[in-house]
C-alpha cells in the first residue's frame, strides 16, 4: 500500500484556544509517528479564527523538535507572502535542527483576503512571479559559489525538498517543467484533480531533486465506530465550509445531528462539491473508500485531513484509518 501521511490545520475549536490546539498538534503528530504514517504536515493560512498555523515555520519546529523520526512539512508556505530568501533561512534553519525530516510544500494562493493580503506587504499581483520566486528560492538551497552576492545563512547547500502544491493545471504544469514532487488539493478543490494528474505525470522532466513523477493527493478521512458516527463528526468540516462561503469564518464547530437543517439546498451542493473526496464511515467502509480512490487515481503516496471537532474522535480517526493502511498492505 501506498503511504499514508497527514494534513493537520491546527484547528482551534469553539471553546478552546490556539494554546490548546498546539497542545492537540504535538501529540497527533506523535501519535502519527507511532502509527507509520510517513509526513505531518502543516498549512499557512491568515486571518481564520479556527486555523491557527498562520506562523508555519514556527508550528514546524515545534512538531519536530516533539518526535524523533517522522517528516514534518508544509502543506503549505504561500509563497506570495514572503520573500524566497526569507523562506529559504526558515527552512535552512528547520533542516539544520532536523536534518532528513524536514519538507517544503509552496502554493501560489495567499491563504487569505486580500485586506490580509495587503497586510502582509505581499500583494496578490505577486503571485504572478510565483515560477521566479519558486527558481529564486530553489536556487538559495544550493551550494554557495564564490562571489555570490546573497546566500540564504543557513539554507545554501543544505537539502530540503521542494513540492510544489496546486488545485488546478498551472501547479501541476509547473512541477512537471521543474521535476518536483506534486501535491494536489483534492481534498477541497478536486475538480482538476484528474487532469492535473495527468498533465503532470505526462510532461514530467527528471531533475537532480527528481527522477520520475510523484504524486501525491489531498484525501478527507472520518472514521469513527460506525457510520452514522463518522458522518455526524463530518458535519463540523461541513459547517466550517459553509460558514466560510458566508463570509462568517470561525472557531471549529462541533458536529450536529442534522446537517439538512443548516444548509441551502445550493449550499449543500457546493459542500458536496468541494469535500466530494472523502471518504467517511466505519472501518469497512473506509477501507473501501480508500482503496477505491487509490485504484482510480493512482496517486504515490495520500495525504489524509480530518477537521474533527474533539481531538478524542480526531485521534481515533487517524488510528482507523491506519488500521485500514495495514490490511491493504497485508492484503497486497
Amino acid at each position: 500500500m501506498i503511504p499514508f501521511s497527514i494534513l493537520d490545520l491546527a484547528p482551534v475549536t469553539e471553546g478552546s484556544d490556539a494554546s490548546q490546539a498546539f497542545r492537540n498538534t504535538l501529540d497527533l503528530a506523535q501519535l502519527a509517528e507511532r502509527l507509520g504514517y510517513r509526513r505531518y504536515w502543516l498549512a499557512e493560512h491568515h486571518n481564520m479564527p479556527g486555523i491557527a498555523s498562520a506562523a508555519t515555520a514556527v508550528l514546524i519546529g515545534h512538531v519536530a523538535g516533539g518526535t524523533s523520526t517522522i517528516r514534518v512539512g508544509a502543506g503549505g508556505i504561500m509563497l506570495p507572502n514572503h520573500a524566497p530568501l526569507q523562506v529559504a533561512e526558515a527552512f535552512g534553519t528547520l533542516a539544520s535542527l532536523y536534518p532528513g525530516r524536514i519538507d517544503l510544500g509552496l502554493g501560489r494562493a495567499p491563504g487569505t483576503d486580500q485586506p490580509t493580503a495587503k497586510a502582509l506587504r505581499r500583494y496578490f499581483d505577486s503571485a504572478d512571479a510565483f515560477p521566479h520566486d519558486v527558481l529564486e528560492l530553489l536556487g538559495y538551497f544550493e551550494p554557495a559559489q564564490p562571489g555570490q552576492p546573497v546566500r540564504a545563512v543557513p539554507g545554501a547547500g543544505i537539502e530540503v525538498p521542494v513540492w510544489l502544491l496546486g488545485s488546478s493545471l498551472f501547479g501541476a504544469q509547473l512541477a512537471a517543467r521543474l521535476g518536483l514532487p506534486y501535491a494536489f488539493a483534492s481534498h477541497f478543490a478536486p475538480d482538476a484533480m484528474d487532469e492535473a494528474l495527468a498533465l503532470y505525470r505526462r510532461d514530467f522532466r527528471p531533475s537532480a531533486r527528481l527522477q520520475q513523477p510523484y504524486a501525491m493527493l489531498g484525501l478527507n478521512v472520518v472514521a469513527a465506530a460506525s457510520d452514522a458516527e463518522a458522518r455526524r463528526l463530518f458535519t463540523t468540516q461541513q459547517q466550517s465550509f459553509i460558514n466560510l462561503r458566508r463570509g462568517r469564518p470561525g472557531l471549529i464547530p462541533p458536529p450536529i445531528d442534522d446537517i439538512e437543517s443548516y444548509w441551502t439546498p445550493p449550499e449543500k451542493l457546493m459542500v458536496e462539491r468541494a469535500l466530494a473526496c472523502a471518504v467517511v464511515g466505519a472501518a469497512d467502509t473506509v477501507k473501501d473508500g480508500i482503496e477505491a480512490f487509490v485504484a482510480r487515481h493512482r496517486p504515490d503516496e495520500l495525504l489524509l485531513t480530518a477537521n474533527v471537532f474533539e481531538h478524542a474522535a480526531r485521534r481515533q480517526s487517524f488510528e482507523i484509518a491506519a488500521a485500514v493502511r495495514d490490511r491493504l498492505s497485508a492484503a497486497n
